[in-house]
């Protein structure tokens, strides 16, 4: 089955189902608005084979245009909406893109591809066109992973790929339902956002609500007036969410009360003062609409505060794990009596994971297998061989542990681990956990770099403009403190400026490097 014949089964089983919340579009309504773009994509000259841009923010003519391509038997190229004219134009050249349907707001005077108004209004539909044929083994999307200039990595998706993919969140039904409405402000062109915003929705036959922006204005309102059920954000979201909400209870003096009830609500409900809990955690859920039932996290590891934060107002918090490779979620955590923090789970449906070359603590290279996991990076043998072994098996360069619940653990990625001088391993991931503990700091990028020819741990920290270096060093040294010796950080510089993100919210490590070289920032070497 490809991706619109999945369209097409879901509308016969539940057409009247809202699919498109805010703009009230069934699934029925969409598939008569997708042929109607499909036509318009038609007489622009698509057709089966072709490579078609989508570059758009979280807007209705997102998912429509993404069927209508498929209907006419072309590859999405999903690009990012936060890139440069020239990364667009070196995208678009390597894999042979000619058209890209976006937003005004987005064109320039391209040279190798034509735009379309992806908002713009379709015409009649065209009845003698028909959807293409395709196989699960046609490529349904083109995903840039590692960069896009010089050559980078391209990720192509199979329609059998994203199908699997979709059936596997089977797992997560205890907390998902038809009927009920996913919130969608994570990107859509990025695979965590296609997953929750695309294939989540297909498989439960519910609604998703899209939000382009993520202005916390707009998404407080949203949640007050539609309600959403699911909840998926990065890690750096919920943080966010949870200080303000614990902001607003200490301006009012409340939060005595409300930490009280929250930590010791199992025993207040035995003596029955369940009624108080249920009164202190109302207005809390309200905040999320008051129908929200499961928030997921992906993208990195959440901290244990954050997530049993959550947990303690009676919502489900799960952790995902996945990456563009494997069509997002691979591994989902599961809620367990005596649970361990910054778990992401284990396997989702058919999928196979195994620890290798793991060191005396268990940490190791996590291989994973199954029906969603890509086939190779597209026109790239050199990359293809590294990566995936004779027996199928992918290498995702992520290093992992498994705890004593046979839960999997991200210790950090290889390619980041840091090796001293003296042969011992710093995984940055864990020391960027817990500079981001102390009271102003905003972000940190922990990394390997030479100070004097010597190998050493480097961080640089976002923090608040009252912040000043001798707290920070003091900080830093407590800090330290938790950690072995060799972990630790004396080498450091700050900054009042934000560091360079990535859409999803993830340090740009690199940048943050190349901008303590070009001295940008404030340094201090003990």
């Amino acid at each position: 089955m490809n991706m619109y014949q999945f369209l097409e089964q879901v509308v016969q089983e539940s057409p009247n189902a809202l699919f498109l919340i805010r703009e009230k579009i069934t699934f029925k309504d969409a598939l008569s608005l997708i042929h109607a773009r499909a036509t318009t994509l038609h007489k622009a000259g698509v057709k089966a084979g072709d490579v078609v841009g989508i570059l758009s923010h979280n807007i209705a003519q997102f998912p429509l245009t993404l069927f209508a391509i498929w209907y006419l038997g072309a590859t999405v190229l999903l690009l990012d909406t936060n890139l440069t004219q020239f990364e667009y134009d070196n995208m678009t050249k390597t894999v042979g893109c000619k058209l890209v349907c976006a937003e005004k707001s987005f064109f320039y005077d391209a040279k190798k591809f034509q735009f379309l108004d992806i908002e713009a209004s379709d015409t009649a539909v065209d009845a003698r066109l028909k959807p293409v044929k395709l196989t699960e083994n046609d490529i349904a999307t083109l995903s840039f992973t590692s960069g896009s200039t010089g050559r980078p990595k391209v990720v192509p998706l199979t329609h059998g790929n994203l199908k699997m993919s979709s059936d596997y969140y089977e797992d997560m039904g205890q907390w998902i339902h038809k009927n009920e409405i996913m919130y969608g402000f994570l990107p859509l062109y990025h695979i965590f956002g296609f997953a929750a915003g695309i294939l989540a929705p297909l498989h439960f036959q519910m609604g998703i609500l899209l939000q382009p922006t993520v202005n916390p204005k707009n998404i407080l309102e949203d949640f007050k007036v539609y309600k959403p059920h699911v909840i998926p954000a990065v890690p750096r979201v919920w943080e966010v969410f949870r200080n303000k909400i614990i902001d607003g209870i200490k301006a009012k003096k409340k939060w005595w009360l409300v930490s009280f009830v929250l930590k010791y609500q199992k025993f207040l409900k035995k003596i029955g003062f369940g009624w108080l809990v249920r009164k202190i955690q109302k207005p809390l859920l309200e905040v999320f609409g008051g129908r929200a039932n499961l928030l997921i996290a992906g993208g990195a590891a959440t901290k244990p505060e954050v997530e049993k934060f959550y947990e303690s107002l009676g919502l489900t918090f799960v952790q995902g794990y996945g990456m563009t490779e494997t069509v997002g979620p691979f591994c989902c955590s599961r809620p367990v009596k005596h649970r361990v923090p910054f778990a992401f789970g284990v396997p989702i449906g058919c999928s196979e994971c195994t620890i290798r070359d793991a060191d005396e603590t268990g940490i190791g290279t996590l291989w994973v297998r199954g029906p969603n996991v890509f086939k190779g990076y597209l026109n790239n043998k050199s990359a293809n061989a590294e990566s995936f072994d004779k027996d199928g098996w992918f290498n995702t360069g992520d290093l992992v542990y498994l705890d004593k619940n046979k839960q999997y653990h991200f210790a950090g990625r290889k390619k980041q681990v840091i090796v001293l001088d003296s042969g011992k391993n710093v995984y940055p991931d864990e020391l960027e956990a817990l500079f981001m503990e102390i009271d102003g700091v905003k972000n940190v990028a922990v990394f390997e770099h030479k100070v004097k020819d010597k190998t050493v741990t480097y961080a640089v920290l976002s923090v608040e403009p009252e912040m000043t270096m001798e707290k920070l060093s003091g900080a830093i040294a407590e800090a330290n403190k938790k950690v072995a010796s060799y972990k630790w950080v004396t080498h450091f510089a700050m900054t009042c400026d934000d560091l360079p993100m990535t859409s999803t919210q993830k340090v740009k490590h690199h940048l943050v490097r190349q901008n303590l070289i070009d001295g940008k920032y404030s340094i201090r070497h003990e």
